[in-house]
């Protein structure tokens, strides 16, 4: 059985002292990928944002623990925070574009990412060797510059990989100058570079037509399937999840009203709301 690598226990989420999540509990295994269905509104969105600490100024997790490799993230602080988000769990939010500087390169937005990931990691390797009571020396890696060319070989590698046929185009361009089809697939490459365990996807396929929602999906299982990475992707559209996951969860006004094998909850589920949820998507109906 694979190694659980997060969890959430009984967890509540309030926004102003209104709860819009209450008591959710489930595990995600290493590799595994889960995806959460449910109307808008239901707390979805918020379920996996309170893992990054995204949940805004007027949210917060009021009860339960998230459990990222047996600790508890719950309440970190900003620089516990730096060490998790981007490095450890990735984010692909829905209209991933919009994230995009508009003035600036895709090209540089990603290279200066990933460089101060690279500064994150050798800043938690030195309190590492602290802690340890090491001396914390610079090391061969420490004395290296961060190059932006080895880095732009790397990327233009892995957005070719993404089904990208001219990748140096996309470095060079701006955003504006991207469809939204690869405006989201770009966003992904943002999400993923940094080699995260964990991507965290809310709603990446919901404002793409038919073509550019294929293209994601495949994305995404060979991101699965190629890197090992775990995913928790939402979306009120339950035929995406079918596509994706391996196990569902579905939400209804804040609570979990059904949770197991994929195939499990399509073919046999147990909720009036989830066969609405499965009658709005005709193939899988049918």
């Amino acid at each position: 059985m694979a190694e659980e690598i997060l969890r959430y226990e009984h967890v509540c989420i309030a926004y102003g002292g209104r709860t819009v999540v209450s008591d959710v509990s489930f595990s995600l295994p290493a590799g595994g990928i889960l995806g959460i269905a449910g109307e808008s509104g239901c707390g979805k969105s918020s379920l996996i944002r309170a893992a990054m600490g995204l949940l805004g100024s007027g949210g917060v997790v009021t009860d339960g623990a998230i459990v990222w490799r047996g600790r508890d993230i719950t309440h970190l602080t900003e620089r516990e925070r730096q060490r998790v988000n981007g490095r450890q769990i990735g984010m692909i939010f829905q209209d991933a574009g919009n994230y995009f500087c508009p003035v600036r390169t895709i090209g540089a937005q990603l290279f200066e990412a990933a460089r101060e990931t690279e500064r994150l990691n050798r800043q938690a390797a030195r309190e590492t060797e602290r802690i340890a009571g090491r001396t914390a020396g610079q090391t061969p890696q420490d004395m290296e510059k961060f190059s932006r060319q080895a880095f732009r070989e790397r990327a233009l590698q892995f957005l070719a990989q993404l089904g990208f046929e001219e990748p140096a185009r996309v470095w060079a361009s701006y955003p504006f100058e991207l469809s939204g089809g690869m405006q989201q697939r770009t966003g992904i490459a943002a999400a993923v570079l940094p080699g995260p365990e964990l991507l965290l996807a809310d709603e990446p396929t919901s404002a793409l037509d038919g073509e550019a929602q294929r293209a994601v999906i495949e994305e995404l299982r060979f991101l699965n399937r190629e890197r090992g990475i775990a995913m928790i992707v939402v979306s009120h559209n339950i035929g995406v999840l079918y596509a994706l996951a391996d196990r569902l969860m579905i939400m209804q006004d804040g609570r979990v009203v059904e949770y197991g094998g994929t195939e499990q909850v399509i073919r046999r589920p147990r909720e009036a709301y989830t066969r609405k949820l499965i009658d709005s998507v005709p193939a899988l109906r049918e």
